[in-house]
């Protein structure tokens, strides 16, 4: 046993490691809620710059389980406000899901932390998704977050929806059957290239920090039961230019919403086939997610590409340059980014080219 071990078995009272002491002494969590955090489960979506502030916050939380979900791989761009990943993590491309969980595992090693690089879609999100207490939002496109709402709705958990870019930022605590869902506020997806995003707008990284932090609050508040402290209101902020609103949002629910009054889950069954290829707005990417994935190993492709271009592979991803800047990231699932255009038929070309339709 070691002295860390030794540690964190005799540094304990009341069966709560004293790690948290600082939070027990808060009356509103105490020790009831401490013990509530410890048995909770949670599924954060996205690892990006909301993401890891959410994960940061529930593991030294000390929420029990924490599920973190991305599809993507560290870059150097994402280390200014991305706060869990360092140049290593760039250099080496590691999966964000892998990165954060590594680092946070040094962090609190009482914490289950369970790391999924993959693409939140129609087939897996109630698998991800179904058996947590909790979903927290660090996405960063809507068609996720109204798939993350309609199995919030479906299987009655609450989640939590952030977003920033800029200097702006909002939030908004949803619980199923009490508030307005997302699809009260906003009837559909707003339309690919019409909204801003941290890649076409830029991002501060203060803004990042208070609507996540916001965020981890209220999931606190749900999960040590303090639902009576719950601000229900939507947050805005404008940190650059001063602002800030409240929005009582209450009469927004719809007695003929599409999700929680009709029932009817559009985004969670929607057909899959219709999402095999799609522009990652403001990212020059587009993502290429085969039905019938080829089931080969990135060994197999690295052996297959290297004769045809530059070929760089870990055990994650395999990147390989198929143009002047152009580059196919192949994943082990078979999913497949096509980087530096936004051009759905060049990509689909390229993926025919070299993996196969």
């Amino acid at each position: 046993m070691t002295y860390v071990d030794t540690f964190l078995y005799t540094e304990q009272e009341n069966g709560v490691d004293t790690r948290y002491s600082r939070q027990v002494l808060f009356s509103p969590i105490g020790l009831e809620g401490q013990r509530k955090l410890i048995g909770s489960r949670v599924a954060i979506v996205g690892m990006g710059a909301l993401g890891t502030v959410l994960a940061n916050h529930m593991v030294r939380a000390g929420v029990g389980y924490v599920r973190l979900i991305d599809r993507d791989f560290v870059e150097a761009s994402n280390l200014q406000r991305q706060m869990l990943y360092d140049e290593e993590d760039a250099a080496t491309m590691t999966p964000k899901a892998i990165a954060a969980a590594k680092r946070l595992q040094l962090v609190n090693s009482l914490v289950t932390i369970e790391p999924h690089v993959m693409d939140l879609n129609a087939t897996n999100a109630e698998d991800l998704l179904g058996d947590v207490d909790l979903i927290l939002d660090g996405t960063d496109n809507f068609s996720v977050r109204f798939l993350i709402n309609d199995v919030s709705i479906k299987l009655g958990i609450p989640w939590i929806y952030g977003g920033a870019v800029a200097s702006r930022g909002v939030s908004l605590t949803i619980l199923p059957g009490q508030t307005p869902c997302l699809r009260c506020l906003f009837t559909q997806a707003p339309a690919a290239g019409t909204t801003e995003t941290c890649d076409t707008a830029g991002v501060i990284g203060g803004i990042i920090h208070v609507v996540a932090s916001f965020q981890a609050t209220e999931a606190l508040k749900l999960l040590v039961g303090a639902t009576e402290q719950l601000n229900l209101r939507m947050q805005q902020w404008d940190l650059w230019f001063n602002q800030h609103s409240a929005i009582n949002v209450t009469s927004a629910l719809k007695a003929d919403c599409p999700a929680c009054a009709s029932k009817q889950y559009d985004y969670l069954e929607t057909d899959i086939d219709s999402d095999t290829i799609q522009s990652l707005c403001g990212r020059n990417s587009v993502q290429i997610h085969p039905v019938n994935p080829a089931a080969k190993p990135l060994e197999y492709w690295e052996e297959r590409l290297k004769p045809l271009g530059s070929v760089e592979r870990n055990r994650f991803l395999l990147k390989f340059q198929a143009g002047p800047d152009l580059y196919m990231v192949i994943f082990p699932d078979g999913r497949v980014l096509v980087q530096g255009t936004e051009d759905l038929i060049q990509a689909k070309s390229l993926y025919s080219r070299y993996i196969g339709m």
